[in-house]
């Protein structure tokens, strides 16, 4: 049994062994959450496997509508641009909304990938018998090959926004930010994580995070000193990043858990979507719904990525070298990116490749890492 004196004595000694732990480096090194910053190593042996996805964007921005079909209710929820993941619950919440207003409580959801989850999902918490049809399912769905930080970028061009819209997207944002910390844990693969936004270098700030900065804790201007990248000033913030192996899985378990059904079925235009015997159709189709629904608005915006070996080491997201982002997941280091317009093919750019992986390697190698 230990005596007060022990007890007391091995109190006195916990500051010391912490003070050991920040022992290597100083304050640069560190997030400010106090996680040390280390370096990715990037070379061309280290490459596992490299993708490309078809973002379905809308310049106007993502559709959340409902039209009456005869004695159905059509409720679309699509086109997200680069914000699928991160809008998903939050315009889903807003679909969900509409479909209440009717006297049904049967639906039908057309997709599997993170929206079509998060509606089928919300539909159910709402006492509603679901049933997801969709051609693909996880690990197969557009969802899949997003990067998956939380940040609605690229969901819109300027020019072409609505007040309307304006009024829809900050809905969509706050709602889909609060259900993703519900989410934060092992289970759903989300984490809070430190962004270091690299400032000049093409990727300039345009003002949003400053403007919704209550999204985006511990925002701050870093000079140089004050960060161990070779650039003179970096902005961090907070955001969450969601790892689509672990957490479209784990929503689709969800779905199944709660007597949700999923039936794989490729529709081949609006006559047959209109065929489902269920009252209230939400169309979470994505691109699919350029063809489906006639929306020629809708087109792709294809983004490359390719993955290194694991780091588990390496704990933040860098963005905006020329366009380049990195993020840090179980699955592999993921180094991005592309955003080539109304770009149909997904047969990854090997000269892209080359740009993406030698961009990262030189801003990496050019890094502090006390550790090293």
């Amino acid at each position: 049994m230990p005596t007060r004196r022990t007890l007391l004595q091995a109190m006195s000694v916990l500051p010391m062994v912490a003070g050991c732990g920040l022992s290597t480096g100083n304050a640069r090194h560190y997030t400010p959450s106090g996680l040390p910053l280390r370096r990715v190593n990037v070379s061309q042996q280290r490459v596992i496997r490299t993708v490309a996805g078809l973002r379905p964007f809308r310049s106007s921005g993502f559709r959340v509508e409902a039209e009456s079909v005869d004695s159905r209710l059509l409720i679309h929820n699509y086109g997200h641009g680069g914000g699928g993941i991160t809008l998903s619950w939050g315009t889903s919440h807003l679909a969900m909304e509409i479909a209440m207003q009717s006297q049904h409580r049967r639906c039908a959801v057309l997709g599997c990938g993170a929206v079509g989850l998060a509606s089928a999902r919300l539909m159910q918490d709402r006492g509603w018998d679901v049933t997801i049809y969709a051609k693909d399912l996880p690990p197969e769905t557009t969802s899949n090959i997003a990067g998956g930080q939380w940040s609605p970028t690229s969901v819109y061009d300027d020019e072409f926004v609505t007040p309307e819209f304006s009024m829809q997207f900050e809905a969509a944002m706050r709602h889909s930010y609060r259900y993703f910390q519900n989410l934060v844990g092992q289970k759903y693969g989300v984490r809070w994580i430190s962004n270091y936004r690299i400032k000049g270098e093409g990727y300039e700030d345009d003002g949003f995070t400053r403007s919704h900065i209550d999204m985006y804790p511990q925002h701050q201007t870093l000079a140089a000193g004050e960060h161990p990248f070779a650039v003179p000033e970096v902005l961090h913030y907070n955001t969450m990043l969601i790892e689509p192996a672990v957490y479209l899985p784990a929503v689709m378990r969800d779905f199944h858990i709660a007597g949700g059904v999923i039936k794989v079925r490729e529709f081949i235009d609006r006559a047959d979507v209109l065929t489902l015997e269920e009252p209230v159709i939400i169309n979470c189709t994505g691109l699919g719904a350029r063809d489906l629904f006639d929306d020629r608005d809708l087109f792709p915006i294809k983004g490359q990525l390719t993955f290194l070996l694991p780091q588990s080491e390496v704990n933040y997201i860098t963005l905006g070298r020329r366009g380049l982002y990195m993020f840090p997941r179980s699955d592999g280091i993921l180094l991005g990116g592309t955003f080539e317009r109304d770009q149909w093919s997904l047969t990854p750019d090997p000269v892209e490749t080359r740009r993406i992986v030698e961009g990262h390697r030189n801003f990496f190698s050019a890094m502090e890492d006390p550790w090293a």
